[in-house]
Order: structure tokens, then sequence, then C-alpha cells
């Protein structure tokens, strides 16, 4: 007895779900977020995708980086029908997105793979520029400040940041999250033996963490340099976030210092491919 005939929508192509992992330098975007009228980088994106496939997909990022922020390892998700491989997308996409946007890989994934839930640890790195020099060649991706800082001073209060905590006090108003627990993993302050200007020309602050709120790692940034310049004690900082409330804590850094610099996905996509730096000085 024959089989009866498959329906026409049940024969579909279901489509391939495509992950890529993305670098961009944030200098002209009003963030990853779409936005009406501003130039985004999830749009551009999109646009990218449209050049390639002719489809108006649903992209997804695993975090949205705000204004100005940099990403040297944002992870994005979505679904083709075009029956185009990850290797080709790859390609595509690196012929059709502007300079300042790259896909550094690509792989196919699960239907149900979500970038957001799948991803187990951030790392986000803040440069800061303290040389007497106003920086030249990176000064897109630095906070200029004006001011030798106490890297030491830096160091010794970071340590009260470490752990699962609650972090309402370094969080932007408004907030719509119902929980600020958070746990950092790692959070190192120290200044790279390369910079772009001279070798202690910059502080760089290095945090990981299983998640972040809103402009968390910016206020942290912020809340160290006061520390560093002598405007807090080291102390301050474990005070301000046992005080769970904003104003307690310093001030939001600017954007363009930031970089995600990589996402961990555990098992679901290992990459090596932006390691930590290896070679660290105390000066």
């Amino acid at each position: 007895m024959s089989s009866p005939p498959v329906p026409a929508e049940a024969s579909a192509v279901v489509g391939r779900r495509i992950a890529i992992r993305l670098a961009y330098e944030g200098t002209r975007y009003s963030g990853w977020q779409l936005q009406p009228n501003q130039a985004t980088v999830q749009g551009t994106l999109a646009t990218a995708i449209r050049e390639v496939s002719g489809e108006d997909l649903v992209l997804k990022g695993a975090s949205r980086t705000d204004a100005g922020v940099h990403a040297l390892d944002q992870v994005v998700a979505f679904t083709s029908t075009s029956g185009h491989a990850a290797g080709v997308w790859v390609r595509a996409l690196n012929a059709t997105l502007p300079r300042d946007i790259t896909v550094r890989e690509g792989r196919e994934v699960g239907l149900d793979f979500d970038p957001v839930t799948a991803a187990i640890r951030k790392r986000y790195r803040f440069r800061i520029h303290d040389a007497s020099w106003r920086p030249v060649l990176d000064r897109h991706l630095v906070w200029h400040w004006r001011g030798r800082l106490d890297e030491e001073r830096m160091r010794e209060a970071a340590a009260a940041l470490i752990g699962e905590h609650d972090f309402t006090s370094f969080e932007s108003l408004p907030s719509t999250r119902l929980s600020k627990v958070r746990t950092i993993h790692s959070l190192e302050v120290f200044r790279p033996p390369l910079a772009a200007d001279a070798p202690g020309a910059e502080v760089w602050i290095e945090v990981e963490g299983n998640g972040f709120l809103y402009n968390m790692v910016r206020i942290i940034a912020g809340s160290l340099v006061l520390v560093g310049a002598g405007k807090r004690s080291p102390g301050w900082l474990g005070e301000a976030l046992a005080a769970r409330s904003r104003p307690t804590a310093g001030p939001t850094a600017p954007p363009q210092g930031l970089v995600l610099v990589a996402i961990d996905l555990g098992h679901a996509w290992p990459t090596t491919t932006v390691p930590k730096p290896s070679h660290r000085t105390r000066s």
C-alpha cells in the first residue's frame, strides 16, 4: 500500500540555524539593537543578509552592546531557508559587510539554539589611557583619563566585587530586571606590556562573569577610576556594593573604552580565538 502524499507545507524546507561570531568597531553605530533611523550593528548585518539571500531574518545576539561599544566576539544566530552552508555565509557576509564589521567564524547549530541562553560566561575589557599625552592611534577605543592612575589601589578595590552579589549599585536606572544578582568570576586590573602608544600608557580592566546588568561594566570601570585617582578609598567599592543603591557607586564610564572580548558557549561552541593576555606587568 502506497504512502499518502505529503502536504506541500509539510515538505517545505525548515531551514538551517546558523550561528556566527562577529567582531566590530562600534564607533559609528548606535549599539547592537535595531533602532529606527539609526545605524546599528544588527540592522547592518540584517541588510547584508538580505543582499546575500534575499531574506528578511530575525537576528538574535548574545549581548546588547551599547552605542559606541566594540566587540571581538559577539555571537549571533539566525534561521535561513536559503540552503547556504555556514562557510558560505561567512565568506558572503564578509564580502558584503562594511569594513568595521567582520564575521570571524560560523557554524550550523540546532534549530533551538539561542545565543542568549547558551552563553555561560562573558568577558569584557575596559581600556583607560592615562599617559600625559592624548591617545592618537586608539582614540576611539580608549577612555582618556587626565592624570596617572594607581592600578594597585584599583586592584585592591576590585577584589570586593568578585563572587556572587546583588549588583543593584552598578546598574543604570531605570531597570526592568527582577534579579540583580550576578556572579563575577574574575576582575583584573593591570597595565598591558604593549599598548598602541607606549608600554604603560594604559590601564586595562578585564571582568568575566555569568551575566551583566545594564551598564554594569562601565559603572565598575568608572568606580575603579575614582579609586585609582585617589578620589575614593579602596574600601569604598565594597561599601557601594553593599548599599544596593545606584547613587552610591561611581559614574558610568564612556562607551568607547569597552569591548566584548569573548563569549563562552561551553560545549555548544568552544572557542580559543580570543585568548586572555598572557603577559602582564605591574608598573
